[in-house]
C-alpha cells in the first residue's frame, strides 16, 4: 500500500516539476550542471524538466512493483564481478 502512495506522490511532483516549471525555477533557482551542459536547450529549465520526468519514470515503477528489481539488477551489475 505504501508503494502506491509514495508512488501517486513521487508521479504528482514529477509532473509539477514539468509543467510548473518556471515556479520551481523561480523558487529554487538554476541548476549549475544544467546551464553548463543544456544551455542550448533551456539550462535550467531543461534540467526542471528532465528532473520531472526521472520522478514520473520512478514513480511508475514503484507503482508497478518494478523499481526494486530494475535497482536490484543494477546494483548487482556494478558491485558483483
Amino acid at each position: 500500500m505504501r508503494q502506491y502512495i509514495l508512488g501517486a506522490l513521487g508521479f504528482l511532483l514529477g509532473i509539477a516539476l514539468v509543467i510548473k516549471t518556471e515556479w520551481f525555477l523561480r523558487q529554487l533557482g538554476r541548476i549549475d550542471w544544467a546551464e553548463e551542459h543544456l544551455a542550448s536547450s533551456g539550462g535550467s529549465r531543461a534540467g526542471y524538466k528532465l528532473l520531472g520526468l526521472m520522478v514520473i519514470f520512478l514513480s511508475l515503477l514503484a507503482i508497478t512493483g518494478q523499481f526494486e528489481s530494475l535497482g536490484g539488477n543494477v546494483l548487482k551489475k556494478i558491485f558483483v564481478h
